[in-house]
């Protein structure tokens, strides 16, 4: 594998294209140390990235989320994420913006007076979760919880927030599984650490509501998607023991696109006939 930090290409930085190995930035600055981060991962299909403006408008969203504000327009990151495509002669690919405190004159944990800086990257990326997406992922129980919104902005998609997310998956793939499932705050479920998750049983549609965690672009996609075609929908607070009832399970995300599960923790599930037409009825609406 290829280091992210060794590939050639360009990165759109602050406006301007410069040398994938040069998107560098100080070691001083206020994100690595504060977090002081949002960013957005997207797909292109076919030269179109799907639901791009509402990832930029969302980007905008988080930002002002963590009292920031992003100096470009949506419209001047649509225009960025296009150059940045067509520029390294990518089709299908991942689309990563992304917006910071960068260094300046503070370095505590006020930052008022950092420059706001951005950055958008592309490469070529398969399935996230590899062939789970054939025959269903393996998901581990996370110890960690999704916190409280009086905690943090949970609806931000905010580099801070995904701390527990990356140490949650170490612990699953060092135990020979695709990811991890969280509970929230309260003992719910919540989702796993990148995508939304989504339950069957009985014909009906069950998933947790995103009151303490990012409600995925495409989970409102999958949601809307599963109405059109006349099928309950229930987002609603789902205990832990309910895991045990429902038949089948998939997963949503930007980079996971729809992805079955056949197991968390000691629950199987089948990889069913509405997962798999799921799975493909998204596949053909972001190619459409």
């Amino acid at each position: 594998m290829t280091s992210y930090a060794d590939r050639d290409g360009k990165i759109w930085m602050d406006g301007q294209m410069v040398d994938w190995r040069d998107a560098n930035v100080h070691i001083l600055t206020h994100a690595l140390h504060y977090a002081s981060s949002v960013f957005e991962g997207e797909r292109a299909y076919g030269g179109k990235i799907f639901l791009s403006r509402r990832h930029s408008e969302r980007l905008h969203f988080s930002a002002g989320e963590l009292d920031f504000e992003i100096p470009w327009t949506v419209d001047e990151i649509e225009a960025a994420k296009q150059q940045v495509l067509s520029v390294n002669g990518l089709s299908d690919a991942y689309i990563r913006a992304v917006a910071w405190r960068g260094a300046g004159e503070d370095m505590g944990v006020a930052s008022a007076r950092n420059p706001v800086r951005l950055a958008i990257a592309a490469w070529e990326w398969g399935s996230y979760y590899g062939d789970a997406k054939m025959k269903g992922a393996k998901l581990d129980i996370a110890k960690w919880k999704r916190p409280s919104p009086e905690t943090i902005p949970v609806h931000a998609k905010a580099a801070g927030l995904y701390m527990i997310c990356t140490m949650s998956k170490h612990t699953a793939e060092a135990r020979g599984c695709s990811d991890a499932l969280f509970m929230d705050y309260r003992g719910y479920v919540a989702e796993a650490t990148g995508a939304n998750i989504f339950f069957v049983r009985d014909g009906e549609v069950h998933t947790p509501k995103p009151d303490c965690f990012l409600n995925g672009l495409t989970r409102q996609t999958v949601i809307g998607m599963l109405k059109d075609r006349q099928i309950n929908v229930h987002e609603r607070h789902i205990e832990p023991a309910e895991l045990e009832g429902f038949e089948q399970c998939w997963l949503t995300g930007s980079a996971a696109e729809v992805t079955p599960v056949g197991q968390i923790g000691d629950f199987r599930f089948d990889v069913g006939q509405m997962t798999r037409d799921m799975t493909e009825a998204y596949e053909r609406l972001v190619r459409s």
